[in-house]
Formats: structure tokens, C-alpha cells, sequence
């Protein structure tokens, strides 16, 4: 079964990169990087902030958003191609009339295809990291990067030399050799860049930092994230459906898992920030952590809260913006009255926490009610802020949760707000698209069961 899979797989593979517009949209990728280097700067951006800044940050959102439109072009056509063009042909009549079962097609075009798209992604963003090393052409008098223009223009020409070369003398696929070579041809491209510096001078391996950006390596791998779920989609569409009908629901699926925040996410789990934590430390030396009624924290905050919180307002607080999984669960009402009363020591329901100071700056909060466990930890730097609970609507949460999410592949915008993109949070991430790769393949397989290809 692993010999047949790989088989498929590989076959799927070289029709894949062999399709004309396999190399037309790589090729539309990497012109359209030039234009946009020319044609983003407009921000009027002069603070330094985080890996770009200025002009670089519109630069990255807009190549990004090049490779990601791109990328789920490819996904849609390709996978149209090794698939619902065959049965439309019949010719994979050839392959299951055979001892080879229909789920090991499904799973071999699918690695197939995700194979090309990963090296046509990756072939993007080398232009798109060529893109932030030479920077905006913000002014007529912008200095040109001249080693970004001339060791991508040899990338490129030797692609396309070898490729036309190997096709009259050899008989090759145009599409194939050129696409093939430009990825690693642009690899060792962008190597030699972060090489050598903007007047040719060596830089060394120890100044490689200098170019490279980790935050937006790690956005550029959630990127490559996307396109495998986006192609695990289009393969099972493609198992029903012909190429424009496909083409048609994978961009639905884009453009619907690009607003589902705003469309679903926001009715399914609601609560309002009201600060972020910057510092948060015990009042007492020694002092549990919250576990007794009366422990006492000071909190101190990023920037001054967006509502005034009173003395006895609940005190509620969690990792997440949209206050899913919040650290203390207990319902607190609002306490009147003086921090020093007997109502701010009274059993309640549950455990939680309540202010009895506060400022611009930050609050002293204190926890009461009942014992239990409903306070699990105290808040800590980074903590979002709220004084209420999430409140969670379960048929907008289920809808949620169907939709491919492709915001939470997008993390365009940490890098650009200079928020750091944890290496655990794309572990998440990537959890993320293997669960989304399974439910779509598992239901490419199932719509292909069925599938009258004789």
C-alpha cells in the first residue's frame, strides 16, 4: 500500500508541476513583489517597531497576501487537474479498476499536490524576502540593492536558461524545469544576499541576523500551514465537483475563514478587553498565590484601562483576547462599599476576585467568596483583562469551528505591532492545520467512495 500511495503520489506530483499555470502564477508572484516594492510607499511610517517598520510593514501585508491569494490558486487548479479532470476523463478508471484502494488515491493525490504547492510557496517567499532586504523604493532616490537585483536576476535567467535549453535538446517540460529549479536557485539567492551587504562588502555567517528575521519566518511557516489545509480542501472539493465549481467553493472557503472572526468568532465567545497585565506581584511576602480569601495582588497595566474599574468591580483575567479559558471562574457581583468591609470577605458562591483599588496605572485586587478551586493561578504578565464572564454561544461556536480559520494562520499583524509570535503558539498553529488536513481528506475520501468513475 506504501509503494502504491508513493506511486500516486509522485505521478500526482510531476502532472502538477508540469501544469502551465504551475509557473505562470510563481512566475506573476515574483513580478508583482517588484511592484509592490515600487508602489507601498505610502505609510508615511518613520518609527522603528519590532523586525520592519515604516514602509516595510504595508511591503510584508501585501506580498503576503500575494502569496497566500496565490498559493490557494495553485491548490484549487492543481488538484482540479490530478483529480476531477481524471474522472471526468475516465483515466482513473485505469487506477481503481486495479487492486488500489480509493482511499490510498485520495491521500497520493493529495501528497502529490501538496508537495507542489509547498515548493511553488516556498519559491514566493524567497521573492518575498529578497523583497524585505532590499526595501521600499519610498523616493526616486532610493538606493537600489544591487546584490538582491543582480542574484535574483541570475536565479531566475538560469532557471529559465536550463529550462528552454533542456527542452529543445531534451525534450523536458518547460513548466517543470523551470518551476523546479527557481526554488532552490532562489534559495542559495537569498543566501548569497544575507551574505554579503548592500555595497558588496562580506558580511560573514555571524551577520546573517542582520537579514534574516525570525518573527517572520514563523509567519511565512504558518503561511506554508494554510496552503497544505487549503490544498487538503481542494482535493476533497475536486472529488465531486469540476474546476470552476471547485475554484468557486475553495475561494468561499478563503474569503469565509478570512471574516469568520468577525462574522461568527465575536457571537461565539464575547467579552470586552478592558486591559492588559504588565506586572502583577503580591502584596505580602510569602503570600499564597490567591488560594486564600484576603491574598492581595497588585496589578499593574500596559496602558490605562478602557472603562474605570471601582472598588468591588470583578476582576477577571486569561491569556486569550477573546476571553476563552479564563483563570478565575468564579461569578463574583459587584461589591459596593469599603475594601474594608465585611461584603469584600463574604461567602459568595464560588471563589474569585475583586478590586478595591485602582488607578490609570493599575488595582489592587483581593480575592473572596466561598473556598474552592475557581481561582487557578494568579494573573501574570501578559494577561488580558475583563469584568465579566465569557459569555459563549454554542450554535455560532459549532459554525465556528466547521470554517477552515484562516486568521489564525495570519500573523501578519504581530510582526507589524511588534507583538512576539511565541514558538509554542504556532506549535498550536500547526496542530491546528493537521486536525483541519484530516477532517478534509477524511471527507475527500468519503465523497469519493461514492463517486461513479466508470
Amino acid at each position: 500500500m506504501l509503494s502504491q500511495l508513493l506511486s500516486i503520489a509522485r505521478n500526482t506530483f510531476v502532472e502538477s508541476v508540469r501544469q502551465p499555470i504551475y509557473f505562470v502564477i510563481i512566475a506573476l508572484a515574483g513580478l508583482l513583489q517588484i511592484f509592490t516594492t515600487w508602489s507601498s510607499g505610502f505609510t508615511m511610517g518613520l518609527t522603528e517597531s519590532g523586525e520592519v517598520s515604516g514602509d516595510e510593514k504595508l511591503m510584508l501585508d501585501i506580498s503576503l497576501a500575494t502569496v497566500f491569494v496565490g498559493g490557494m490558486l495553485l491548490a484549487a487548479f492543481l488538484a482540479t487537474a490530478v483529480l476531477s479532470k481524471e474522472i471526468e476523463n475516465k483515466t482513473v478508471l485505469t487506477v481503481v479498476s486495479k487492486p488500489v484502494g480509493r482511499p490510498t488515491v485520495v491521500l497520493g493525490k493529495y501528497l502529490g499536490a501538496a508537495g507542489a504547492i509547498l515548493i511553488a510557496v516556498v519559491t514566493m517567499l524567497m521573492f518575498l524576502q529578497m523583497g524585505l532586504r532590499h526595501g521600499v523604493m519610498s523616493t526616486a532616490s532610493h538606493e537600489v540593492d544591487q546584490p538582491v537585483v543582480l542574484f535574483s536576476c541570475l536565479a531566475v535567467l538560469l532557471s529559465v536558461g536550463v529550462a528552454i535549453w533542456g527542452n529543445f535538446f531534451y525534450g523536458w517540460s518547460f513548466t517543470q524545469a523551470a518551476s523546479l529549479m527557481l526554488c532552490p536557485t532562489m534559495i542559495v539567492a537569498v543566501g548569497l544576499v544575507f551574505l554579503i551587504g548592500k555595497k558588496w562588502e562580506f558580511r560573514g555567517i555571524e551577520h546573517i541576523g542582520e537579514d534574516f528575521k525570525p518573527q517572520i519566518a514563523l509567519v511565512c511557516l504558518c503561511v506554508l500551514i494554510a496552503h497544505m489545509v487549503l490544498t487538503a480542501i481542494a482535493t476533497a472539493v475536486s472529488a465531486r465537483l469540476g474546476q470552476v465549481m471547485t475554484l468557486v467553493v475553495c475561494s468561499g472557503v478563503f474569503i469565509g475563514g478570512l471574516v469568520s472572526n468577525y462574522m461568527l468568532g465575536r457571537r461565539a465567545i464575547n467579552n470586552d478587553i478592558v486591559a492588559r497585565v504588565s506586572e502583577a506581584t503580591a502584596e505580602t511576602a510569602g503570600q499564597t498565590p490567591l488560594n486564600r480569601n484576603g491574598d492581595t495582588y497588585r496589578v499593574v497595566f500596559e496602558e490605562p484601562p478602557r472603562i474605570r474599574l471601582f472598588a468591588g468591580t470583578p476582576f477577571y483575567y486569561g491569556r486569550n483576547p477573546d476571553g476563552l479559558g479564563l483563570e478565575n471562574i468564579g461569578t463574583i457581583p459587584s461589591v459596593s462599599g469599603s475594601p474594608e468591609s465585611e461584603q469584600f470577605a463574604a461567602k459568595t458562591g464560588a471563589p474569585g476576585v475583586v478590586v478595591v483599588a485602582s488607578d490609570s496605572k493599575g488595582a489592587t485586587i483581593r480575592r473572596i467568596g466561598g473556598e474552592g478551586e475557581a481561582v487557578r493561578r494568579p494573573p501574570e504578565k501578559g494577561d488580558f483583562i475583563f469584568v465579566r464572564p465569557t459569555r459563549t454561544n454554542a450554535a455560532a461556536l459549532g459554525l465556528w469551528g466547521i470554517i477552515p480559520n484562516i486568521q489564525f494562520f495570519w500573523l501578519v499583524d504581530a510582526v507589524s505591532q511588534n507583538q512576539k509570535i511565541p514558538v509554542s503558539h504556532v506549535g498550536q498553529v500547526a496542530v491546528y492545520g493537521l486536525l483541519q488536513i484530516g477532517v478534509f481528506l477524511s471527507l475527500g475520501i468519503a465523497l469519493f467512495q461514492k463517486r461513479e468513475v466508470g
